[in-house]
């Protein structure tokens, strides 16, 4: 049954990741956040998406100066227009002055590939991300691609099945980003409904 086995995988990689090496994650964005640097997360098609959902949240729950380049459609579009889809995250970390006091965090299914030719955005802000000096993190599938080999601190979501590479990677970014959010040396302001709860039972 397609569903079970689905469920069964989701699982075996929830407890096959790398829980100390989310732990040093939660860690470093707690510096990063105490050093008052900025968040820059990128990704394409559904961890596009993805980025999007965790800028809100390291934002609103975490405190931290998160920010996407494809929440804003209008430069996202004009700078593919004008400079080229391989080039939109490179220029876009340049005209955000990004430094060393900042870091990337790249949602990804393969990591980016120059050689493959798949995602090099990815590739060439990567580049751009080393010269300027910024932390890498990332969540990636597959052999983690470009990310896993130029990142600091890389969690590449486990295979347990080839053909469902996709899915399990951009669900498990939702996982993982959400267990550094609410991460105690990250989270700062309650979410919606334990935040009731806390008042229903009250509790500062």
């Amino acid at each position: 049954m397609h569903s079970r086995d689905y469920l069964q995988q989701a699982a075996n990689i929830a407890l096959a990741l790398d829980a100390e090496q989310i732990e040093r994650v939660a860690r470093g964005l707690a510096e990063l956040r105490e050093r008052h640097g900025r968040l820059f997360l990128l990704g394409v098609g559904g961890s596009a998406a993805n980025c999007s959902h965790a800028v809100c949240d390291f934002r609103k729950v975490a405190g931290i100066q998160a920010f996407s380049p494809c929440d804003n459609v209008a430069e996202l579009t004009a700078r593919i227009n004008d400079e080229g889809w391989d080039r939109v995250f490179e220029a876009w970390l340049r005209a955000s002055d990004a430094g060393g006091n900042d870091a990337v965090f790249v949602l990804s299914v393969g990591g980016g590939s120059a050689e493959r030719a798949v995602s090099p955005n990815l590739v060439r802000a990567l580049d751009e991300a080393r010269r300027r000096g910024l932390i890498i993190y990332g969540i990636v599938g597959r052999d983690g691609g470009y990310t896993h080999q130029v990142g600091h601190e890389v969690i590449v979501i486990p295979t347990v099945d080839p053909a469902h590479v996709t899915p399990h990677t951009e669900a498990f970014q939702a996982v993982v980003w959400h267990c550094l959010v609410c991460h105690p040396a990250l989270q700062i302001a309650p979410m919606k409904w334990e935040g009731l709860d806390r008042a229903a039972r009250g509790v500062r």
